[in-house]
């Protein structure tokens, strides 16, 4: 249920396994099971943040029930150390959205998650 959905300046040299390495580290830092993570990578070399095109990055994370302001700043240290490393992007060169749109308003296996796990 877990979208990342990255967009980054950075050319990353085998994004296939950055792919699977983002996936499985997102499903352990979100608490949830990676048969649910689906991860988008979008390299765009316009990326711009603070007027520069130094290694930079945007993430928006789409997700059910575990988004809040305490987990968040949790989320938020562990996304900006990983692209830290994986990178090159330092933590202050990028912004990370949450959004939960709510069990009824995510769909899988042609129904949504209100029906799967009841209504929140």
């Amino acid at each position: 249920m877990p979208t990342l959905n990255l967009t980054t300046n950075v050319k990353i040299d085998d994004a296939k396994a950055f792919a699977l390495e983002f996936s499985k580290f997102g499903a352990e830092t979100l608490n949830k099971p990676e048969h649910y993570i689906s991860v988008i990578i979008n390299y765009n070399e316009l990326l711009t943040f603070g007027g520069s095109f130094e290694p930079a990055f945007n993430l928006r994370i789409d997700s059910l029930d575990n988004l809040d302001a305490a987990s968040n700043e949790v989320y938020s240290k562990a996304f900006g150390e990983f692209f830290e490393e994986k990178l090159g992007a330092k933590r202050t060169r990028g912004y990370i959205t949450y959004i939960d749109p709510g069990r009824e308003n995510m769909g899988y296996d042609f129904t949504t998650f209100g029906t799967i796990f009841g209504k929140k």
